[in-house]
């Protein structure tokens, strides 16, 4: 458990447009996440879309597209799904390849996105991290952004 997130002030919300990024994989998890996400953008002011991508290895392309100069108007992204771990290589090459592809988005357009893509190693852990006993990924990842902007 990495406890609580801390708390910021919200400054530059109101009014602005958040694209929410989600996985189509796990849709009832990736749901609660969403609603997370929403629930802390309509505390704060700003407007949202939620956009949906195949998998969490997408979600930086759709970022990107999302907040190019000009595009949709989205001032920032809140990045959100589950890399469930398997048996496999796989989980290692997506994980690195979501969190390296949203790192270099953010670099790359100087708008933020909030991290709030799962990686865990069952379900449960992944539901107890979307709003469930531990913590609330979805609201801080949109918290993240929000408080970037």
């Amino acid at each position: 458990m990495s406890g609580a997130a801390p708390k910021f002030e919200i400054k530059n919300a109101k009014g602005k447009k958040i694209a929410i990024i989600s996985s189509s994989w796990h849709p009832e998890l990736c749901q609660k996440l969403i609603d997370s996400a929403i629930r802390a953008c309509e505390e704060h002011g700003a407007t949202y879309e939620v956009i949906y991508v195949p998998g969490s290895f997408e979600i930086p392309f759709a970022a990107r597209k999302a907040l190019t100069k000009g595009f949709n108007g989205f001032a920032g992204a809140v990045a959100l799904g589950l890399v469930l771990r398997g048996q496999t290589a796989h989980f290692e090459y997506v994980c690195e390849g979501a969190t390296y592809g949203i790192m270099k988005t953010q670099l790359e357009t100087f708008k933020p996105i909030g991290f709030g893509v799962l990686m865990c190693d069952t379900l449960e852990q992944a539901h107890d991290r979307a709003g469930g006993k531990v913590e609330d990924k979805g609201y801080d990842a949109a918290i993240a952004t929000l408080a970037l902007l």
